[in-house]
């Protein structure tokens, strides 16, 4: 399922415009991260896109059908939204809480029936939330809440799933299951879209960014692409060095900010197509579960690959590919990227010392 938003904006005051002109669109699969300053209209942006808020002008789209338009039990079938996570005062379990997530599937008298009471505990055991779905919300930590607020919103099994800065105000573990959590969603088919003020964990994990500028508008594309150094300067304020970080598995991606900036009006680059040079991508698959989305990428550059082998590793429970590909940096750079947040997956490119910065061959 597709999401697009065409032309959109928001105000309270029509003077000051908190949202303007929006254009961006997420097929199925799609992580998209949405960047920004505070105040910038993150939130606003999510709550428009939902239909929580309306539209000033422009709407939101699922497979070219207006949200606005559809009945709200059809909507919120479709479509799901995780807030911010805040202590809880709830005196609701965390398995009633998460229950509370299948009303859109319910008749207005209807009680909830085993197939819901079993659907609720597939996804606190997807989840790794099963052994807190007695407590009572209001009793477990940030962390946990943040997962049960996500469990509820699956439990409406959404094609669409927007999160509101899911990993702000948690520690470094839970960070990490929740953003491994959105990734496994998105590799399942999920449309995962989130707002987030660490660009890295945009860098990491999401193929397309939305980024609010200074002066108002937005920059949206491959987050490889639209999230630069010139960029970050832009719309934050700040200098930033954005550096590869390599691991034993794989190179990731991480932002340093440097020193606070004067935003710059103009003078942003879009990172522009580089010399060619020749790399061996070496991926190492943990299981088969993204051999749909890694085959969908290298067809995406099939013009520019020399040669492809794959071949499983019994022994050791993994399918390894070598690439061989003679393209663009950053088309390179860009695949290697989007092979890397795929879960389960490992990729570092080697490349050629002699044939860097050239031309096209096939030119």
């Amino acid at each position: 399922m597709s999401l697009t938003v065409e032309n959109g904006s928001f105000f309270y005051l029509k003077e000051s415009p908190i949202l303007n002109n929006i254009n961006f669109s997420a097929d199925r699969g799609d992580i998209v991260a949405v960047l920004g300053k505070n105040g910038a209209g993150k939130t606003t942006l999510l709550k428009c896109i939902t239909g929580l808020l309306k539209w000033k002008s422009g709407k939101s789209l699922l497979d070219d059908e207006d949200i606005s338009k559809m009945p709200q039990r059809q909507r919120w079938s479709k479509i799901a939204y995780v807030p911010q996570a805040k202590n809880s005062l709830s005196t609701f379990t965390v398995e009633e809480t998460v229950l509370l997530g299948r009303s859109s599937s319910l008749g207005i008298f209807s009680q909830p029936s085993k197939k819901d009471s079993d659907a609720v505990k597939n996804i606190l055991n997807r989840l790794g939330i099963s052994k807190i779905s007695s407590k009572k919300c209001s009793r477990i930590s940030g962390g946990e809440l943040q997962m049960v607020l996500i469990a509820k919103a699956l439990a409406s099994e959404p094609d669409v799933l927007i999160l509101d800065e899911p990993e702000s105000n948690l520690d470094f573990r839970n960070q990490l299951i929740v953003l491994d959590t959105i990734s496994k969603l998105a590799s399942d088919g999920i449309t995962c879209i989130f707002n987030t003020h660490y660009p890295a964990h945009a860098l990491q994990r999401a193929n397309k960014s939305l980024v609010f500028l200074s002066d108002g508008k937005t920059i949206f594309g491959e987050t490889s692409k639209v999230v630069t150094e010139d960029v970050l300067e832009n719309a934050f304020g700040v200098k930033a060095v954005i550096g590869n970080i390599e691991t034993p598995s794989s190179v990731m991606k991480e932002v340093i900010p440097v020193s606070v900036s004067d935003m710059k009006p103009d003078g942003i680059k879009i990172n522009e197509q580089q010399g060619f040079s020749l790399a061996v991508l070496a991926v190492i698959c943990a299981d088969n579960s993204s051999d749909v989305s890694i085959n969908k990428l290298l067809h995406g550059c099939s013009h520019f690959l020399v040669g492809r082998m794959g071949m499983p590793y019994r022994d050791g429970g993994v399918y390894i590919i070598n690439v061989i590909i003679d393209a663009p940096t950053d088309v390179i750079e860009n695949l290697a990227f989007n092979l890397s947040i795929l879960p389960g997956v490992s990729v570092k490119a080697t490349y050629a010392k002699n044939i860097i910065e050239r031309n096209d061959p096939n030119e």
